[in-house]
């Protein structure tokens, strides 16, 4: 019997795993939690709408690729282009919207104009800001926790203030990809820009991005 709860399929997006909620796509517990957590921003005015829940391989590839393309138009080489996609979206099978735990979101009840995901919405005079004020006040106590927080010490992403994991969940997933080696992690098997991604460029990464995150979801004092 593995001694791993979740396959290697299941942590790159490849495994088909039960999902939960039109329009949420969670994991069960993750979805319970959801449920309760938008209940209680509603009684305050909140209606908490997801975005982007679980995704998998193929889609982070669609996405990957999509960009990739368009930065390659615009003249920057393989290395730049890794770098520029890689602000804000991850590595195929290294996506934690792979696991069914993450949820991008706004607020249902603000209209807004373009890209709804976009900082300036969630602060100040944001559409999204009262959200953004809510989460931080309540958020925790649904298990929820920002992923890509803003931090001048935080390596990675770039801030992501409508990104939230379910932490009872998606700690243990992390746990598990931190200690697969690193060719299993990186499914890169026809990627784009895949000769970009040597063992030592693999491992910057890992330590860089995927466990570039809010400390408390490492279990450690925050930055």
């Amino acid at each position: 019997m593995s001694q791993h709860k979740y396959s290697l399929d299941e942590l790159t997006g490849k495994a088909d795993v039960p999902l939960y909620g039109k329009n949420i796509q969670l994991r069960k517990q993750a979805y319970d939690a959801f449920v309760k957590m938008r209940a209680a921003a509603s009684k305050d005015g909140i209606a908490i709408q997801i975005v982007s829940s679980y995704r998998g391989y193929a889609r982070q590839k669609a996405i990957w690729e999509r960009k990739y393309a368009n930065f390659r138009k615009q003249g920057f080489s393989p290395e730049e282009t890794v770098y520029k996609i890689m602000e804000y979206s991850t590595i195929p099978g290294t996506s934690r919207h792979h696991w069914g735990t993450d949820i991008d979101i706004i607020d249902a009840n603000q209209p807004y104009k373009g890209d709804p995901l976009e900082s300036d919405k969630f602060h100040g005079d944001g559409p999204f800001c009262a959200l953004k004020e809510w989460m931080d006040l309540h958020a925790n106590t649904f298990g929820f926790y920002l992923v890509y927080t803003d931090n001048d010490k935080r390596t990675g992403f770039y801030y992501e203030p409508w990104h939230y994991t379910y932490l009872p969940l998606s700690e243990g997933m992390l746990n598990e990809v931190e200690n697969l080696p690193l060719s299993e992690v990186f499914q890169v098997e026809g990627l784009s820009g895949k000769e970009v991604f040597n063992e030592d460029f693999m491992r910057k990464y890992m330590d860089t991005f995927i466990l570039g995150i809010n400390s408390k979801l490492l279990k450690r004092d925050e930055f």
